[in-house]
């Protein structure tokens, strides 16, 4: 098990037009040929916006992109017709296949925060594609097939226990609050990258959000 700290994401965005990133893995100016991807994780990024700041419209090809809301409202549009406000527990995701440009705002009126994960496809090509699911329940997994994964969410209560996914890799990320993952303490921002998962367990510390991916 590998964990990586929140203080150590690659620093990221545009603050001064209120766009705040903090990214996992090697993005942008940030090259670390060790640290490309994790099974078929690619990027995963928390990304901060200011009310009335975002992302403007900007390309992306052979990539699957789930998006978390942590807190606020993210308008989404697209290339292909959608239009939408992605919110707290929805799971949004966007298959860029042969190629997709999208735009990413804040239009409401308090921060927002998001985690974007991007995941590498089986196979290239194909169709774009769209799907949104509000308000996914505790402990349904979101199936990505396209990229061979699965996104388990889970909420715990202090002291609550989970199964991580036995798999050749899963990717634990914290969105709120602290759990412990065997003997490591995993707080907001934390990630654990596990190889050959067996028996893991995650145990809330306080009231906690995790995002697993569950990949071959």
């Amino acid at each position: 098990m590998d964990v990586r700290r929140a203080g150590e994401r690659y620093p990221g965005g545009d603050p001064e037009a209120g766009i705040e990133s903090r990214h996992a893995f090697s993005f942008g100016p940030h090259y670390d040929p060790d640290n490309l991807r994790f099974g078929a994780l690619i990027a995963c990024n928390e990304e901060r916006l200011a009310p009335g700041a975002g992302f403007a419209e900007h390309p992306h090809s052979h990539t699957e992109i789930v998006t978390w809301v942590a807190e606020g409202e993210l308008t989404h549009r697209d290339s292909t017709g959608h239009e939408t406000v992605v919110r707290a527990g929805d799971v949004q995701r966007l298959s860029a296949a042969s190629g997709v440009r999208h735009v990413e705002r804040n239009d409401g009126e308090r921060p927002l925060t998001f985690v974007q994960m991007w995941l590498a496809p089986l196979a290239p090509g194909g169709d774009p594609a769209y799907e949104i699911v509000h308000g996914i329940a505790d402990a349904t997994p979101y199936a990505v097939p396209e990229a061979g994964a699965m996104l388990h969410v889970r909420r715990l209560a202090p002291g609550e226990r989970t199964a991580v996914p036995d798999a050749p890799h899963v990717y634990v990320h914290v969105v709120h609050g602290e759990v412990t993952l065997d003997a490591e303490r995993l707080g907001p921002g934390d990630a654990a990258r596990i190889v050959d998962a067996k028996d893991v367990e995650a145990v809330g510390v306080t009231s906690a959000e995790l995002l697993m991916w569950e990949m071959a």
